[in-house]
C-alpha cells in the first residue's frame, strides 16, 4: 500500500512542535511548540487557530472533561480554565528538568514525564497526576520520558524513553507499573522513537526523530508499515478529524543547521486509518 503524501496542515516554524491531540468537543487539534512556549490548535474544518503563551516551556497540552487546558509544564502541572484563568495542579519545580510528553489514561487521570535538559541519564520520570493533584511515581531514572498511549482495550501502555531506543509496554495495577516489556526496538540509523500513537487495529505508530518517518508496528510488535515524511525530525503523531482518520504530525528545527522548509510545520497523512478517542483529563 502506498502511503498518502503528507500535506502540511500548518505552515509554521515551531522550534520544537510536540504532543499532538485531538479534542472531540472542540472538533480541533492541540499540540505545543515546547521551546517556544505556547500551545497550538488547529481546526481542520474552517482553519481556525489559537495560540496560547504559557511563559514557561510547555511539554504537553491536553483537553479537559469540563473544558480548558491541563499543561505538563517546566516546574509542573497546570490547568487552564475555559476563561483562560490558569492554576497549579501540582508545582514541582527542578533545576535543569522539565516535563516533557504526556497523556491522559483511560480512567481520566495525566501521565506526564519529565526530563533533564541536559538528556542526563536517569534525570527524568513518569508521574501519574490524579484530577485532584495527587502525584503518584509511575517510573523512576528514565533519561528521556516521551510517547505514551494505551492498548484498543486499555490492557497495556505503551512507553518510551527515547536513548534506549525501543517501544516498552507496561501492565498497570492499583496505580503502579508491575511489569515492563520491551515491544519493538527501533534499529541504528532508522532514527530515535519520540512521540507514538495507538490506532483501532492496536497498531503503534511512532515518530522517528532523525530518522524523517514513521513506523507502524503490529500488537504483536511487527514493524509493517514505513511511511516517509519530508522532514528529518518529526516528534509526534496523532489521529484526529472526521472519524479519527486523519493522521497529524508534529516536527521541530531545532538544532538542525539547515532545517528543511517544513520543519516545525504541523503536517497531515489523510485516511491513514482510525484512531482511538482521547479521554480528556478529568480534573
Amino acid at each position: 500500500m502506498t502511503p498518502p503524501a503528507p500535506e502540511v496542515a500548518v505552515r509554521t516554524d515551531a522550534a520544537l512542535g510536540e504532543g499532538p491531540t485531538w479534542d472531540a468537543a472542540g472538533a480541533r487539534l492541540i499540540w505545543v511548540d515546547i521551546l517556544g512556549s505556547r500551545v497550538h490548535t488547529y481546526a481542520p474544518a474552517d482553519g481556525a487557530r489559537t495560540v496560547t503563551d504559557t511563559g514557561q516551556h510547555v511539554g504537553a497540552a491536553k483537553p479537559r472533561a469540563g473544558g480548558g487546558l491541563v499543561v505538563n509544564l517546566r516546574d509542573g502541572v497546570g490547568r487552564y480554565d475555559t476563561d483562560g484563568a490558569f492554576s497549579w495542579l501540582r508545582h514541582h519545580p527542578v533545576a535543569g528538568r522539565r516535563g516533557n510528553d504526556a497523556a491522559v489514561a483511560p480512567d481520566g487521570s495525566l501521565w506526564a514525564g519529565t526530563m533533564r535538559y541536559d538528556e542526563r541519564e536517569g534525570g527524568g520520570d513518569l508521574v501519574r497526576i490524579a484530577p485532584g493533584g495527587d502525584a503518584t511515581p509511575l517510573l523512576t531514572g528514565v533519561s528521556v520520558s516521551n510517547g505514551i498511549g494505551w492498548s484498543p482495550d486499555a490492557r497495556l501502555a505503551y512507553y518510551i524513553d527515547t536513548p534506549t531506543r525501543r517501544v516498552d509496554t507496561l501492565r498497570v495495577e492499583d496505580g503502579q507499573v508491575v511489569e515492563r516489556r520491551p515491544f519493538a526496538t527501533v534499529a541504528p540509523g532508522a532514527g530515535l522513537p519520540d512521540g507514538l500513537a495507538v490506532d483501532a487495529e492496536g497498531c503503534v505508530w511512532v515518530a522517528l526523530w532523525d530518522g524523517g518517518r514513521l513506523h507502524r508496528y503490529t500488537p504483536a510488535g511487527a514493524l509493517d508499515r514505513t511511511v516517509p515524511l519530508p522532514v528529518r525530525r518529526p516528534t509526534a503523531c496523532a489521529f484526529g478529524g472526521p472519524g479519527l482518520r486523519d493522521l497529524y504530525v508534529t516536527t521541530a528545527r531545532t538544532g538542525l543547521p539547515d532545517p528543511e522548509p517544513l520543519a516545525g510545520s504541523l503536517l497531515v497523512l489523510p485516511d491513514m486509518g482510525e484512531g482511538l478517542p482521547a479521554t480528556p483529563f478529568a480534573g
